[in-house]
């Protein structure tokens, strides 16, 4: 516990000084009155000695508090061009030492919050130098004002490449990544750098920094995460490949050895059933080069304005559905051809699903610049392993399905710069969705 300090306070110390000063007033002029034997004179000369001993008195006591004035006063001015190493010492013992407290407890937390600023900022400027995004970042009138490590070194042999002019820079840059920045949007595109073909991403953010507009360009590199997707991806499709071809040739191998010893034993009725089993199995085969193909060979998409009203009506006629939702008054822009052929795979699973025909519904719905069509049912929904998989071409866990509709649906919508999501619905159920871009 802080044992409690006895203090003067200030308005006590100015009222003493006042009673002193009046006390002297009064015993100058009798002592002076009788010295002179003249009450006027002995006044007179009484208002001339307290004239002269009262600035003196007034400086005598008023220049601790002076100091302490003059003391404060420059330490402000050294907050101000931020040196927050000034303390004051406590000297007068009354309210000033709180005003004296509280100035050296804002120095200290002044301190604090520097180092901890500084410690942020050196962390910070640690990461963005170190990682392995490009950071650009350019002024109002095109000169860059900051680049990190990765962006010295993509685009200037890794010189400084602040005070350099970002048009000029990019003028030395492959034609890919110009083109790129022409295009004044997020993309990929891929270029030969060090005698490799790499892949990058571009984005770029604007935001205002000091009262002015500056841009944020952000080049991620992006080759090897897309080599190990394409990879795993390209696994998944040949395994699905691999079993849809044994589980076709194998039979026919089967019956064409079948046939032959039929053949040699001159069992010629029961030919008839293999070689229709044979060309039943080609059949499928050939049915799923040509899924294949219509995948691989999906034409680019001619959007144009389409009204919801219509284009679900058409829709209806192929496969029912509930509407649950109002559509948006403003037009659409897609293929509507291809669109309607993503939602017909689409509700085709939900009718499959096991699900009655009335839980079969259909929403659209906008939010902001994307719109959303979701379509859901109420059928067993689909395991970790199916939802994860359920995309990949030629993947189907029903016996007669080909595994493409889905993964057209999902080409349609990247064809359209959209995407297709499924989840599993609280109580049972499939709800997938199909996002695309208003416009």
């Amino acid at each position: 516990m802080r044992p409690t300090r006895h203090r003067f306070s200030l308005t006590g110390k100015l009222a003493l000084l006042l009673f002193a000063t009046m006390l002297l007033a009064v015993g100058a002029t009798v002592l002076l009155a009788r010295l002179f034997d003249d009450p006027l004179l002995g006044a007179c000369a009484a208002l001339v000695l307290c004239a002269v001993l009262a600035p003196w008195a007034a400086h005598r006591y008023l220049a601790p508090q002076l100091s302490l004035f003059r003391a404060l006063s420059g330490s402000v001015a050294s907050f101000r061009d931020g040196d927050f190493s000034f303390s004051i010492a406590k000297r007068s013992n009354d309210e000033l030492d709180d005003l004296v407290e509280a100035h050296n407890e804002l120095g200290s937390v002044l301190r604090e919050e520097r180092q901890s600023l500084f410690q942020r900022e050196l962390l910070l400027d640690t990461v963005v130098q170190n990682t392995p995004t490009s950071l650009l970042l350019t002024e109002p009138r095109g000169a860059i004002v900051y680049g990190n490590l990765a962006a010295r070194q993509l685009f200037n042999d890794g010189r400084k490449v602040e005070g350099l002019r970002f048009a000029q820079l990019m003028e030395r840059t492959p034609a890919p990544l110009r083109e790129a920045l022409g295009e004044g949007r997020d993309r990929l595109f891929t270029f030969e750098y060090a005698g490799q073909e790499e892949t990058y991403h571009l984005a770029r953010r604007e935001f205002h920094l000091n009262g002015r507009v500056h841009t944020l360009f952000l080049f991620k590199r992006l080759t090897a995460e897309l080599n190990r997707q394409e990879v795993a991806t390209w696994k998944k499709v040949i395994r699905v490949i691999s079993h849809e071809l044994n589980n076709s040739l194998a039979p026919i191998t089967s019956l064409s050895h079948s046939g032959a010893e039929l053949l040699r034993r001159a069992e010629y009725d029961k030919l008839g059933r293999i070689f229709d089993t044979i060309e039943e199995r080609s059949r499928h085969l050939h049915g799923f080069l040509r899924g294949y193909s219509s995948v691989a060979k999906l034409p680019v998409p001619e959007p144009e304005a389409v009204q919801w009203s219509t284009f679900l009506a058409r829709l209806q006629q192929h496969y029912g559905f509930r509407q649950e939702s109002e559509l948006p008054s403003a037009p659409a822009h897609f293929d509507p051809a291809q669109i309607e052929q993503a939602l017909i795979n689409v509700l085709k699973n939900a009718h499959e699903s096991g699900s009655s025909p009335d839980h079969v519904t259909l929403a659209v719905r906008q939010f902001g610049r994307m719109v959303r069509v979701d379509v859901s049912d109420r059928g067993p929904g689909m395991s970790d392993t199916v939802l994860a998989n359920a995309l990949v071409p030629f993947y189907s866990t029903k016996r007669t399905g080909s595994g493409l509709g889905l993964a057209l649906a999902r080409e349609i919508a990247e064809a359209h710069g959209g995407r297709i999501a499924l989840a599993n619905r609280d109580g049972g159920g499939l709800c997938v969705s199909l996002v695309l871009p208003v416009e």
